[in-house]
């Protein structure tokens, strides 16, 4: 594990196997080098669909680095969630940001950019960028 100070991801979903899925997802098509780090924070604690402040705190505090952690979601209740633990301040490490981008795309753009070295503003604006990705 590198000592160097990098963003972390956070992949926020209401279901724990697509979370880990596209965590998954994200990590492979970063590999090459140094992995950002990318936890995934999916379901609720009992492995029900939902979304889990707690699951979300942990998974943050487990991929910070100093640097920052972009907290990426699938749906409007995670964006609530997130959203009242920014609110309330001591639930997320600082620099803390929730990132409006598409879920997968996003946790893409956001893991292989954080792996680049890119700053929090980079991850955030490269996650965001994978609106504007065509597929036709």
């Amino acid at each position: 594990m590198s000592d160097e100070r990098q963003v972390g991801v956070v992949l926020v979903s209401h279901s724990g196997p697509v979370a880990e899925s596209v965590a998954e997802l994200a990590r492979g098509l970063a590999a090459g080098g140094v992995t950002a780090p990318v936890a995934a924070a999916g379901g609720l604690p009992n492995g029900g669909l939902g979304t889990s402040a707690e699951l979300i705190g942990r998974a943050a505090a487990s991929v910070d680095r100093g640097a920052g952690v972009a907290v990426l979601v699938d749906l409007g209740s995670a964006v609530l969630t997130v959203k009242a633990m920014l609110a309330e301040g001591d639930e997320l490490p600082e620099n803390t940001r929730l990132v409006d981008a598409p879920f997968v795309e996003g946790a893409v753009a956001a893991v292989v950019t954080a792996s680049s070295g890119g700053d929090i503003g980079a991850v955030e604006a490269a996650a965001s960028e994978a609106y504007g990705y065509r597929k036709t």
